[in-house]
């Protein structure tokens, strides 16, 4: 069974000669991250980083880490009222970020050329590029939860206005970069709105981006972003149209099983925490949480990955070892 064959019939929740293993990690360590614009060290570190890591494993599903551009950035240093939010200008394909991020994401791909694997390109919900750059993540007191309750309209619209942008991306990753599907970020980690609210105000814009990408593509997957442990409240993505589901098991208190049953026995993966045994357990504590993972989940339907990525400078041969582990579970069983 090919890797794409297999990755298909996970989606399709048919039985498969072993599991497929999907983790990420970030090429790029935290004083390049997002400065692919100004350090050109930065940009070509990131695609290095994908042959570097190729040649220790060969992945079951591949995806262009775009650390060094990542978030689409945005300019609210003007922004001092909601109703300023209606004057955002986010950066277009034919911005030099874009065209940067064209160029990143074609020579990664010129990197696994020959590869029958899944592609996936990253993609970011406006609600997470308005955060980051408006309040930051970790801001105690953060101005947009308190904005919406003032004045909706203007954060819709400057919603509006990012979402735009980014199906302007996607339909350029899709169509012109070549990559199989988007692997779309979203979360409202730790409550960061209130449920309805973000029900009310944050998922059409959510749902616009993955109406759309579905339209050129039939296997988008959605990562409800676990990140250092933010809980999210997944009843509100069940409804979100996507082939399958990346859970944070750890950081929601969740395992893959108890996940799947909130989209509906729609395929799902996860299973190891971000960091902690895929990063520093022995070979033999690797196999033995897969397994774990598997005597809980079963095979059909599933991919083993983890919550969100993975410790940047981690071993790729530890992907090797699940893989493993995976094959003679199958074997076994």
């Amino acid at each position: 069974m090919t890797k794409r064959e297999r990755f298909m019939k996970f989606l399709a929740n048919e039985p498969v000669d072993r599991v497929p293993v999907a983790f990420f990690h970030h090429f790029c360590g935290p004083d390049l991250m997002e400065k692919g614009l100004e350090l050109p060290e930065a940009f070509e570190r990131n695609i290095e980083g994908h042959r570097e890591a190729l040649a220790v494993f060969d992945p079951d599903v591949i995806k262009v880490m775009n650390d060094s551009l990542m978030v689409l950035p945005l300019d609210t240093s003007f922004v001092e009222k909601p109703s300023d939010l209606r004057k955002i200008q986010p950066p277009s394909v034919n911005s030099l970020f874009g065209k940067k991020t064209k160029e990143l994401t074609q020579r990664v791909m010129e990197i696994y050329e020959g590869k029958d694997a899944p592609i996936y390109a990253t993609g970011f919900s406006a609600i997470r590029v308005l955060r980051g750059s408006l309040d930051g993540m970790t801001n105690p007191n953060p101005r947009l939860p308190k904005w919406l309750e003032e004045d909706p309209d203007s954060v819709f619209c400057a919603l509006d206005i990012l979402t735009d942008t980014i199906i302007e991306y996607n339909e350029m990753l899709l169509k012109e970069c070549g990559v199989d599907g988007m692997y779309f970020s979203v979360q409202n980690r730790n409550q960061y709105f209130p449920d309805e609210m973000f029900t009310k105000f944050v998922t059409p814009s959510d749902l616009r981006v993955m109406e759309h990408a579905n339209k050129l593509s039939a296997i988008n997957l959605l990562h409800i972003c676990g990140f250092t442990g933010a809980r999210n409240n997944l009843e509100l993505f069940k409804n979100y149209p996507a082939a399958a589901y990346n859970i944070a098991v750890y950081a929601e208190k969740v395992s893959l099983s108890e996940g799947r049953k909130v989209f509906g026995g729609k395929p799902v993966f996860g299973g190891f925490a971000q960091d902690g045994i895929i990063d520093k357990g022995t070979r033999e504590e690797v196999k033995e949480a897969t397994w774990k993972i598997l005597d809980e989940c079963g095979q059909v339907g599933v991919m083993i990955g983890a919550d969100c990525t993975v410790p940047y400078n981690i071993d790729d041969d530890r992907f090797n070892w699940v893989r493993d582990a995976a094959i003679e579970y199958a074997e076994k069983h």
